[in-house]
């Protein structure tokens, strides 16, 4: 199986990198757009900010070849807030994918920003989730978020419910980091290699 992991100058690629090799998959880093099409699996990890990232997509021709693919595409973190309209960090346009706009958590006594940290994931509605149960943690780093909507497989509560995971045709994607959630985003990798 060929799995390409995006190389867009993102943050979090070795991790990624890492928990794949974990379970047996040689996977390639790369921003070539061959590469990436004929994969059969692509992983769009992120870490960073919005902005900088989709300049860099751009400045790659990334932009306008993600949307095109066809094959089961994870998108994780950042880069699953990439996969929607527009983000508040930095007034950016994204790629357009799924149709949300991506809004920055608002801070309150019992909530600070960025929202760091092991939550529980509700509502699990997809084969990716497959074996795991409402409640199971997995490990969250993020300022900014998804509101829930009809693209919405999963939800986490931070204080309202949000987005922690999307899907649309063969784009899925996590809010959280399953490459550093323990044995459930192992689950969750194995599950996406799986489709």
């Amino acid at each position: 199986m060929k799995i390409a992991v995006v190389d867009y100058k993102g943050g979090n690629v070795q991790s990624v990198l890492f928990a794949l090799e974990r379970l047996g998959v040689e996977p390639t880093l790369t921003a070539d757009a061959e590469q990436i099409r004929r994969a059969d699996k692509v992983i769009f990890p992120g870490e960073g900010e919005a902005a900088s990232a989709m300049r860099e997509l751009r400045a790659q021709g990334l932009d306008k070849l993600l949307p095109t693919l066809t094959q089961p595409f994870l998108g994780v973190c950042l880069g699953m807030q990439l996969l929607g309209r527009h983000s508040e960090e930095g007034d950016t346009d994204l790629l357009g994918i799924l149709p949300f706009d991506v809004v920055r958590f608002r801070a309150d006594a019992d909530h600070k920003v960025p929202h760091m940290g092991w939550n529980t994931l509700q509502q699990l509605r997809s084969p990716l989730f497959a074996g795991l149960r409402e409640q199971d943690y997995v490990y969250f780093v993020h300022s900014y978020y998804a509101p829930v909507g009809a693209y919405t497989i999963a939800e986490g509560a931070y204080p309202a419910p949000f987005s922690a995971a999307v899907q649309h045709q063969n784009f899925y994607a996590v809010q959280f980091h399953a490459e550093k959630s323990g044995p459930v985003g192992t689950r969750i990798l194995e599950n996406f290699l799986a489709l």
